[in-house]
């Protein structure tokens, strides 16, 4: 069986080109097609549609799609997206961009982008650590300073005054959240 995914972002723009092309494909290939669609941003993972069409997947069943952009942003979305229909014994197919994992050279093309995101993953996360080393050669650990006995005593002080919470974080230059953890201690040590 196929199963058809389009997508476009808004109202307004039309899904024809796409569900055409999947119908066409699904007829030439003499397969069932079972076609899910959806006016829905890209961004958003959680698409209602995208949900239906890989639940109702199964072993054997062919994903097919107009072009790799209508189902994700990322090469990371993709990847994780493909990944989970391969390990459920699904085929892959993106029209438009020639990609078909039912061949040789498809696997090998999806391979190789799977190469690749992950090295892509691996640089940022060493250019994270090396910024975070060269950080703490110079002497700054990161992260927010802590807040002395003092400080803690004045939040507390200007709290029990009757001040908001946001009030006291902007007059000592602290996050609202801060101001709550803070008068959660002092909750926490008088029940002790």
């Amino acid at each position: 069986m196929i199963i058809g995914y389009g997508r476009v972002s808004t109202i307004d723009q039309s899904l024809d080109v796409q569900t055409d092309a999947i119908e066409k494909y699904a007829a030439d290939h003499g397969e069932e097609l079972k076609l899910f669609t959806e006016k829905q941003s890209g961004g958003k993972r959680d698409r209602q549609a995208l949900k239906q069409a890989m639940d109702t997947a199964r072993k054997g069943d062919i994903f097919v799609i107009y072009k790799l952009d209508r189902l994700a942003r990322s090469t990371k979305d993709l990847l994780e997206i493909t990944e989970e229909l391969a390990q459920r014994g699904v085929q892959f197919v993106s029209i438009n961009d020639s990609l078909d994992t039912t061949t040789a050279a498809g696997k090998a093309m999806f391979g190789m982008l799977a190469v690749f995101a992950e090295f892509e993953r691996n640089i940022i996360r060493e250019r994270t650590e090396a910024g975070l080393q060269a950080a703490r050669r110079r002497g700054r650990t990161g992260g927010r300073p802590t807040l002395d006995k003092r400080m803690k005593q004045q939040i507390k002080a200007l709290y029990d005054a009757k001040e908001s919470a946001t009030d006291i974080a902007k007059l000592l230059n602290v996050g609202r959240s801060t101001v709550y953890k803070v008068l959660k201690e002092f909750e926490e040590t008088a029940g002790v």
